[in-house]
């Protein structure tokens, strides 16, 4: 698991850390003295727990885990506070855990037991992106109205990132997933789908048309739709080398 830490007072966090990597296997990929920084941070990057504090600068804790408790994709929140009387909003936005200070190595511990249960009963439940497992290739699992679509990954035309949600299309449909769209194209067949651009992801045979647009990039537009998808600066070198330009 990857975690962050929300806390503007240096001792508390350097304890925090000491006790969370001593008795854990989380990696801390964050540390954090002010709410904004944090928020912004989690908006770009996905972890799997935030550790917070509910007196920060900026924006308070409380706040904070409700604008993270919009999130498609949640991170469990752990709240670690020296007040009480927030208990009741921390549960109302469904934390994890609300731990009061100073710290108790065995309270620590215990919560991270159940937080490593919780992470791995909630990774055995999640869908797998492609169902390999059950015999079944060039096959995808995807959401659209709260079901799950099986869907032939050849029908796929473009993917875009919103936010923590990745949004996918075929021809006739919408469809979603509750993954980065690193972690969808990581899961695709890499001879057909290129990363365009860090929002999009397209399949190289369903482009109908290459349109030269500003900075030598390009705008795709694909078969049978009317969207053009773009391809970055950063990306342009290797789309030429793929498409032959």
């Amino acid at each position: 698991m990857k975690a962050i830490l929300v806390e503007d007072e240096y001792l508390a966090r350097e304890e925090l850390e000491y006790l969370i990597t001593t008795h854990s296997d989380i990696e801390i990929v964050g540390r954090f003295e002010d709410g904004i920084d944090a928020l912004k941070f989690v908006q770009d990057t996905q972890v799997d727990v935030i550790f917070l504090d509910i007196n920060i600068p900026s924006l308070d804790g409380v706040l904070l885990g409700k604008s993270i408790s919009k999130f498609a994709k949640k991170p469990y929140i752990v709240f670690i506070t020296a007040y009480k009387e927030h208990a009741l909003e921390a549960f109302e936005i469904e934390a994890f855990d609300y731990i009061l200070k100073p710290y108790h190595e065995a309270r620590i511990t215990s919560m991270l037991q159940r937080l490593q249960a919780a992470h791995d009963r909630d990774a055995e439940i999640t869908y797998l992106p492609t169902i390999e497992r059950s015999g079944i290739k060039n096959k995808i699992n995807l959401w659209k109205n709260e079901k799950i679509m099986v869907t032939d990954i050849d029908d796929i035309y473009y993917a875009s990132a919103q936010e923590k949600v990745t949004l996918v299309y075929t021809r006739m449909d919408e469809y979603s997933l509750h993954m980065s769209i690193s972690e969808f194209h990581n899961s695709l067949p890499q001879e057909l789908f290129f990363r365009c651009h860090r929002s999009y992801i397209i399949n190289i045979t369903k482009i109908r048309e290459i349109i030269p647009w500003f900075n030598n990039t390009y705008l795709l537009k694909m078969k049978d739709l009317e969207y053009e998808v773009p391809v970055s600066r950063s990306n342009v070198k290797e789309f030429r080398q793929i498409m032959n330009i």
